[in-house]
């Protein structure tokens, strides 16, 4: 009996060990979705910029392979992601955006002063739609297919790595598939 007692603390030390170990390994971004292959919530955002008479919504996703990014004027890695979203445009990347959890103002000013890399963009001042989607902080991207269905969430700013690694790839497949 005093074996037992000696080892239990010995063993539980193990345990915590092997936890921990495990969880050094495992990626923090990669946060799964359970949007994964499933068409994205309704949603109807009202317009960011004052020229657009309508503004973001679910309706607008579908057709063909594009991206939503997740944005706002505060966060500071949309500022250092922003130079890669307008590369992808210039490229032909479609990309929709959601201001979020910011006011219309400052989101219409970020993108006034850095470029608009966005064909639609809505403003989600309450966070309800980045609820919706389970946004976890901006930014955040996710791959839209030709059917409106969610194929990939990328959390954190996207780097040339995230793009020509994953996001890429993966929308140049989605595109021979329409």
């Amino acid at each position: 009996m005093k074996r037992v007692l000696f080892l239990a603390p010995i063993a539980l030390f193990v345990v915590v060990l092997v936890v921990f170990f495990v969880g050094l390994r495992r990626d923090p971004s990669a946060l799964p979705s359970a949007l994964i292959d499933k068409p994205v919530p309704a949603f109807i955002l009202p317009p960011l910029r004052p020229e657009d008479s309508r503004g973001f919504a679910a309706t607008d996703l579908g057709g063909e392979p594009m991206l939503v990014n997740v944005y706002a004027s505060w966060c500071g890695p949309c500022k250092l992601e922003h130079p890669m979203l307008m590369r992808l445009k210039r490229e032909g990347v479609i990309i929709h955006g959601v201001d979020w959890k910011d006011t219309r103002e400052a989101g219409y000013g970020f993108l006034a002063e850095r470029g608009d890399p966005f064909v639609r963009v809505g403003s989600d001042q309450s966070g309800r739609t980045g609820i919706d989607l389970g946004v976890a902080g901006a930014p955040e991207t996710f791959v839209i297919d030709k059917a409106g269905k969610v194929r990939y969430r990328h959390i954190g700013a996207i780097s040339i790595e995230d793009w020509e690694q994953k996001i890429g790839p993966l929308l140049q497949r989605l595109r021979a598939e329409s």
